[in-house]
């Protein structure tokens, strides 16, 4: 006799639960993870601990930025010029040398002008006087004239004075003591306070108008000669300077353009993983600067010390001639423009040879 199942109130097969069980909802039902393919930043940035958060960044952490690694790479040119140091010597021996050239001749122009403004400051003119005048109408007249800002110094000599003076210096002394009277007039010595061809002419042109002055004369033929003389060599020291410039721009440009050829592998990986042309061209950029301000350091250093070498020989000679007269060097201005301008060529001359060669290397 087969054994019956006790009746159930339970279906056969799958079992449900209670309908009363099953119409109740869970207290706590699990909440579906949002969709952050389909979702808004806002959303995401409130969702989940696990969401990636966007972050601002401010002005001043990019500066920053900007500023290490400027100094990184600033750094970097430095090292790589170091740890090859025959050839960056050589390079900047050359352009310390088409420097130093210009700048040597400036110095010495200002040496000249300085010993030539001296030679104006003791350029006298000289008034002769009328015959009729008086000693004491010609010492009147030479106070009037220390009075006037154009003059510096003035000085009478009588007509007795004048003729001692002229037997003295002529060598016609016995000569002219057969002479029955004395045929020289009395003479006024100005000194200038002026400098320049034109102010000098233009105040002998004055002086001359003088009613009690019968002649007045300047010898103005070597003051010509020594300004021309100036000019020419202001016009030689700014041609030799601008063909010394491009030398140097292209001693730096083909510098350049040669470690842009010994990087190129380099340049090729660092554009293939999205370096832009700005980022590429720093550090050469960075190594024109160095090679400019190397170059004028020992620019300057190679003019100090040929003024050093020079300065004991000029000494001797001046005083042989009664002068204390020294060569003047560099002032602080003179050295600050020697080496912010070796820097600017050094800058420009990188950034010509970069912008042409660095578009010839792109990735394949």
């Amino acid at each position: 006799m087969i054994n019956k199942r006790p009746p159930s109130n339970r279906p056969s097969g799958a079992s449900f639960p209670p309908r009363q069980q099953r119409e109740t909802p869970p207290k706590n039902p699990a909440k579906k993870p949002p969709n952050r393919l389909r979702s808004t930043p806002e959303q995401r940035s409130k969702g989940g601990k696990g969401g990636a958060n966007f972050s601002k960044i401010n002005t001043a952490d990019r500066i920053k930025a900007w500023r290490r690694h400027h100094l990184a790479v600033a750094l970097d040119s430095l090292a790589r010029l170091l740890a090859t140091p025959f050839g960056s010597l050589m390079t900047w021996a050359v352009i310390a040398i088409a420097l130093s050239l210009p700048v040597g001749l400036y110095v010495f122009l200002n040496n000249a002008q300085l010993v030539s403004s001296n030679w104006d400051g003791s350029a006298q003119i000289s008034l002769y006087l009328k015959e009729q005048v008086e000693d004491k109408a010609g010492r009147n007249l030479m106070q009037k004239l220390q009075m006037d800002t154009d003059i510096a110094e003035t000085r009478y000599l009588s007509r007795e004075q004048t003729l001692a003076e002229f037997k003295e210096f002529s060598g016609f002394g016995e000569a002219l003591d057969y002479l029955d009277d004395n045929p020289l007039p009395p003479v006024i010595i100005v000194r200038p306070a002026i400098s320049g061809v034109t102010s000098q002419k233009a105040l002998v042109e004055r002086l001359q108008a003088l009613p009690e002055v019968e002649e007045a004369q300047l010898d103005l033929a070597w003051v010509k000669r020594l300004y021309h003389i100036m000019q020419l060599g202001q016009r030689t020291i700014t041609a030799l300077g601008v063909l010394l410039s491009l030398a140097v721009l292209l001693v730096i440009g083909n510098t350049i353009r040669l470690a842009i050829e010994n990087r190129r592998q380099e340049i090729v990986v660092v554009k293939l993983i999205g370096a832009t042309d700005a980022f590429v061209r720093r550090p050469f950029l960075y190594t024109g600067i160095w090679y400019g301000l190397g170059g004028g350091l020992l620019a300057w250093l190679l003019i100090n010390v040929s003024l050093f070498w020079l300065d004991a020989p000029v000494r001797s000679l001046a005083s042989a001639y009664a002068s204390d007269f020294s060569l003047i060097g560099l002032n602080w201005r003179d050295s600050l423009l020697l080496l912010v301008s070796s820097t600017l060529l050094g800058w420009f001359g990188a950034w010509i040879a970069v912008s042409r060669h660095l578009s010839k290397v792109e990735p394949q």
